[in-house]
């Protein structure tokens, strides 16, 4: 009788660091469930997957705030050993007095509920497999502010504060706890939907800046994080590219 092959779930993996990150989890021998909102993006992917010669992948269309249809997907997995939550997203760059509510309510509950709504769901399944992995990449944003961010940084706080606290919660059963807290980031999207498709201003973020990190850079620190023996633990990892020596300091050869 075979061996179950390891899964892991990869939240928001239609694109970025979500994609990348499964890329490389397959690489390493990971049965990989694909989960995202944009099943067209994640069925290419598993198929990309599968004809590079990766078994059981799987596209999972799941909204992640969705509490009803996180607790159908949790039910529907036959095992799951390692959950990476990385679903998230910021919207605006406004200061606090002209924050738009909406914004804000809406990253909360992408990159905090989210998380939890996943984490309560698949942490028995989790604890089950005798060796789990709860994931959460968080932000640089989660552990210092910066002006016209505090929406974004307050929501990366939450995700921040939630594996922290988880930690301590379930120290002692076989699930441990990583955070990894990127820094500056050039993917597709994530600039371009904070700043609700305009590209001039996506670029400015990253213009001048040598060599931002790639979703790539970010998956690779994923992966190794998760393949370390199963007693060792990377409580938190922050990663950022060379130039950027803080959430407000940067060089730029402009």
């Amino acid at each position: 009788m075979s061996t179950p092959q390891t899964t892991a779930v990869v939240t928001g993996a239609s694109s970025g660091i979500g994609a990348a990150t499964a890329r490389q989890l397959a690489e390493a021998g990971y049965r990989v469930v694909l989960v995202a909102r944009r099943l067209d993006r994640i069925a290419a992917l598993a198929e990309e997957l599968s004809k590079a010669g990766h078994e059981g992948v799987e596209a999972r269309q799941l909204d992640v705030t969705d509490r009803a249809a996180v607790d159908a997907f949790a039910a529907s997995l036959d095992r799951c050993d390692v959950l990476i939550n990385n679903a998230g997203g910021a919207l605006g760059m406004d200061t606090v007095a002209e924050g738009d509510p909406a914004d804000w309510r809406t990253m909360y509950e992408v990159n905090v509920l989210g998380v939890l709504n996943m984490t309560q769901a698949l942490l028995p399944a989790l604890t089950a497999s005798g060796a789990g992995t709860v994931l959460v990449v968080s932000s640089t944003a989660g552990h210092g502010t910066y002006e016209r961010g505090a929406g974004y940084v307050a929501a990366k706080h939450g995700a921040h504060v939630l594996a922290e606290t988880l930690r301590l919660e379930i120290v002692g059963t076989p699930v441990r706890v990583i955070e990894i807290a990127p820094g500056m980031v050039r993917t597709d999207e994530f600039s371009l939907t904070r700043f609700r498709g305009d590209a001039a201003a996506a670029d400015q973020v990253y213009a001048g800046v040598a060599e931002p990190l790639t979703a790539e850079d970010v998956a690779d620190t994923i992966t190794w994080a998760v393949t370390r023996p199963q007693h060792v633990n990377i409580d938190l990892l922050v990663v950022r590219p060379r130039a950027q020596a803080s959430n407000t300091k940067v060089h730029r050869e402009l």
